[in-house]
């Protein structure tokens, strides 16, 4: 039984009918840009084949109620008068609903069944899925248009103002947005996004090491307030606008936190600009040594791997037919992705597997993937 049929059924015993509305919202992999959206640089993810499912239907008195089939409690609270509890994954239900009313948004409640195969706290974004999946099951029920770029937009802001993770926005814009067969190269200043299409003959694979991470109590929150600080002496809003050559002028003045994490975020958008060169050429070896440069940088500048991150990646890249290997997501633990030659990609990950839980002594899951269409009602 697939997901769908998965979620359908389980809405049916709940509430003894069909669902009026499914709606599936993609988790993502981010090939290269990590830690610049925020910075409003650029980002190359791809939506990803593993996603959160919602079957729902309208109800009138104002309230929601969800169920998840991977979570013991529900969620259930009246849309006006809701409060943050902390209450995990009901927080991004509540924080969405908040955000659509306080943008003006008319909303009808509803009553749904969700499940996911998107790992929790793996980097592959199953918060900002679930937060679009939200959105999407409120423009259903309420007669308003899904709108990628605002929902995108709420969905960080429910991340920063009401679960208190100083996010970026691109999570939010690949899950809404995604496009099937691409990846999506997106400016995080203006919103503006461009399909590109990957080498031909190659696979993803993401690498899972079964560490996990939360934005709230890890370092990322750190991590920005030193691009800010970065940013400020350099006299601009955000490192976007900084360039290796002005940065370099005047690094030795910066202490030496601040000035790895802003070499990281400057050399890491002129690596996603090369890459996306790159992949138009259907130059898959070049965009693999850039990956390889990109996991370096986050993990010797940036300093947001974890050895566990780091093997994985390293293992990966000594496997013939990889072309390269990096951590993506926020870091701390998660997941990496690897750009491998299509016909090689299940032998690399056996390899990868087996290498890895002798090294680590835990048990990594390793998939291909595609790149999926964004949330959508089906």
């Amino acid at each position: 039984m697939n997901l769908k049929e998965h979620v359908i059924e389980a809405f049916e015993q709940r509430f003894g009918e069909r669902p009026s509305t499914i709606i599936r919202s993609p988790g993502r992999v981010n090939l290269i840009g990590e830690h610049t959206d925020y910075n409003d640089g650029f980002v190359l993810p791809l939506a990803i084949d593993r996603a959160v499912w919602l079957a729902l239907r309208p109800r009138e008195d104002g309230r929601v109620l969800a169920y998840s089939q991977e979570q013991p409690e529900p969620t259930d609270f009246a849309l006006r008068e809701s409060q943050h509890t902390n209450s995990g994954w009901a927080e991004y239900v509540k924080g969405m609903a908040r955000m659509l009313l306080d943008a003006g948004y008319d909303l009808t409640g509803w009553e749904g069944v969700l499940t996911s195969d998107v790992p929790v706290g793996s980097g592959l974004s199953s918060s900002a899925a679930l937060e679009m999946a939200v959105g999407r099951a409120f423009a259903a029920v309420s007669n308003f248009p899904f709108d990628g770029i605002k929902m995108a937009r709420l969905g960080q802001q429910t991340e920063n103002e009401w679960v208190g993770a100083n996010t970026g926005i691109m999570d939010q814009m690949i899950s809404a947005n995604g496009r099937a067969g691409f990846a999506l190269l997106i400016d995080c200043r203006d919103l503006t996004m461009a399909p590109i299409p990957l080498p031909q003959e190659t696979a993803v694979l993401i690498l899972d090491t079964m560490t996990r991470h939360s934005h709230t109590d890890s370092g990322y929150n750190e991590r920005r307030e030193s691009c800010e600080r970065a940013a400020a002496f350099f006299g601009v809003s955000h490192l976007r606008d900084v360039s290796l050559a002005q940065f370099e002028a005047r690094a030795a003045e910066l202490d030496d936190i601040t000035r790895r994490r802003a070499r990281h975020v400057i050399t890491e958008n002129d690596r996603v600009l090369a890459a996306v060169q790159s992949m138009q050429a259907g130059d898959a070896a070049t965009l693999g040594r850039l990956m390889n440069a990109s996991h370096a940088s986050l993990r010797d500048d940036f300093a947001v791997t974890n050895a566990q991150l780091d093997e994985i990646a390293r293992l990966a890249q000594a496997q013939p037919g990889c072309f390269g290997a990096r951590m993506t997501g926020g870091g701390f633990g998660g997941c990496a992705v690897a750009l491998v030659e299509a016909e090689m990609a299940a032998e690399i990950a056996t390899a990868v597997a087996a290498q890895y839980q002798s090294a680590a002594s835990l048990i990594p899951h390793i998939y291909i993937t595609t790149a999926s269409s964004g949330t959508a009602t089906l």
